[in-house]
């Protein structure tokens, strides 16, 4: 939740005429990431929290691509914190990944 309290922040500065195009997507993305982790971890097995989690690592993929994006079109500078956060948390999540297929497996 905190990459996406800070992706908010990280999109205030883009252009307004982004408001329903790539500031959306972002937000959106990152918004995914937890959403999909906390429902995953509501259902019933490990099988369906496994299918969640392989959501939320393919909306971390998206928001990496679309934080690169807005960099390369010049709507932001210097986007290190983000991308060193999604960096940290692809790790994050693939050890939960791991830790939830051995328990599955067990």
């Amino acid at each position: 939740m905190a990459l996406a309290k800070d992706v908010y922040r990280f999109t205030e500065s883009f252009p307004k005429t982004e408001v329903y195009g790539l500031t959306s997507q972002i937000r959106r993305a990152a918004v995914s990431v937890p959403s999909n982790i906390a429902e995953g971890a509501g259902r019933n097995g490990n099988r369906e929290f496994l299918k969640f989690l392989y959501i939320a690592r393919g909306s971390l993929s998206e928001l990496e691509t679309q934080i690169l994006l807005a960099k390369d079109i010049g709507y932001t500078t210097d986007n290190t914190k983000i991308i060193q956060d999604l960096d940290t948390l692809f790790a994050l999540l693939g050890g939960l990944i791991n830790a939830v297929q051995k328990k599955d497996h067990a």
